[in-house]
């Protein structure tokens, strides 16, 4: 089995890559996140994505959850500047962490999903995407990197 860093241990990590929307270009992207634990098996993580050439704006968003230890799944709530109020859940797999996400009372039945798949040590390649409804309406592909913990 691999052994995860990211998630399961405390850290500050950098991201790298791209966001895509429909019928328009790449548009680069990089970001910030923060993986605290707490007491009881609480984690909390912070995520603040930014666009160089400011052609969009920030996404923030404020994580907490709980993985019970040894336990494959768990469950989380967030906030998002996009989404507003959202839960969610994540499956550890040995080679990645898989989670989605879903808005609560949203009429356009926003969601989302990532996948963060493990490279190397404290190094992981990420994608996902966010969907009103049936479409996708976003998607990210992006490295992160775990600058110390």
């Amino acid at each position: 089995m691999v052994s995860h860093s990211f998630l399961l241990e405390q850290g500050r990590w950098r991201l790298e890559g791209n966001w895509l929307e429909r019928s328009n270009p790449p548009i680069a992207l990089t970001g910030r996140i923060i993986v605290a634990w707490g007491q009881d098996n609480w984690y909390s993580m912070v995520t603040k994505l930014t666009f160089p050439n400011r052609e969009r704006q920030e996404i923030t968003c404020q994580y907490r959850g709980r993985l019970d230890g040894g336990e494959r799944q768990y469950t989380f709530v967030l906030q998002h500047s996009e989404l507003g109020r959202v839960e969610g859940e994540g499956w550890i797999t040995p080679a990645a962490i898989v989670q989605r996400y879903w808005t609560l009372n949203d009429k356009q039945r926003r969601s989302g999903f990532e996948t963060l798949t493990r490279l190397d040590t404290g190094k992981y390649a990420i994608s996902g995407g966010m969907m009103a409804g049936l479409h996708l309406t976003s998607a990210m592909d992006a490295t992160v990197i775990l600058q110390y913990s």
